[in-house]
């Protein structure tokens, strides 16, 4: 739903963006979440009124339409020893930043990208392909350490055991690696997956206008211009 920014923190909002997230809520019936690789909080800072079912870090934390706080697994965190391995690599390579998080902890270049290579190296080395409890996870010029047992298909799994989602066909818009699984997830559900570059060519503006038509449409103004068609399979 948001643009692309040089570090997480930059990214803009746009200020009609909540109340149309809000409308959509009440007009579900409550049946709007947010899935993201941001921690809770942070959705919860980014969107604010707007407040929803959410899954945070890729699925380790998740928030329930009744507000009850679900964390998997429990108590499973970054080592402190590859947070400070990670920060002192970084304080050597300008542009390059680490991005900590409640139990993971991403690296991002897009500011530095001649140094992907030497960050890539840096977290083989911390992370062996077998670990039992973290996996690397490639994001757009990142790659965040995160937990092995989290996903957003099991996010989007979890959310569907409960009321609102009980029973519906979910549809999840993603744009990254990290989506997949959420979009397959929703098919299997018998829903839809939308991959924003394929459905939206790309752009998350287009996401937001088909969002708030569709929030028209059920208020029963004037019919829309016509839905993207170009679903993926």
């Amino acid at each position: 739903m948001l643009e692309i920014a040089a570090t997480p923190e930059l990214v803009v909002v746009p200020p009609a963006l909540p109340a149309v997230l809000a409308h959509l809520h009440h007009q579900l019936d409550g049946a709007v979440a947010i899935v993201s690789g941001r921690p809770i909080g942070q959705i919860d800072g980014l969107l604010a009124p707007f407040l929803a079912s959410a899954a945070g870090e890729h699925g380790v934390s998740i928030r329930y339409a009744d507000g009850t706080l679900e964390e998997l697994p429990v108590g499973i965190a970054v080592p402190d020893t590859w947070r400070e391995a990670l920060n002192g690599a970084v304080e050597r390579w300008p542009g390059v930043r680490v991005e900590t998080k409640p139990h993971g902890v991403a690296v991002h270049y897009r500011l530095a990208p001649e140094r992907e290579n030497d960050v890539w190296q840096l977290v083989r080395a911390l992370v062996a392909p077998d670990h039992p409890w973290f996996r690397l996870i490639p994001a757009r010029e990142a790659v965040e350490i995160g937990l092995r047992a989290a996903s957003k298909g099991h996010a989007v799994e979890r959310l569907m055991g409960h009321a609102p989602f009980h029973g519906r066909k979910p549809i999840f818009i993603g744009d990254d690696f990290t989506d997949e699984a959420g979009m397959s997830m929703a098919r299997r559900f018998g829903g839809l997956g939308l991959r924003v570059a394929e459905v939206f060519g790309g752009d998350p503006a287009q996401v937001r206008a088909w969002l708030t038509r569709g929030m028209e449409r059920m208020d029963g103004r004037p019919a829309p211009p016509a839905a993207p068609t170009s679903v993926s399979p």
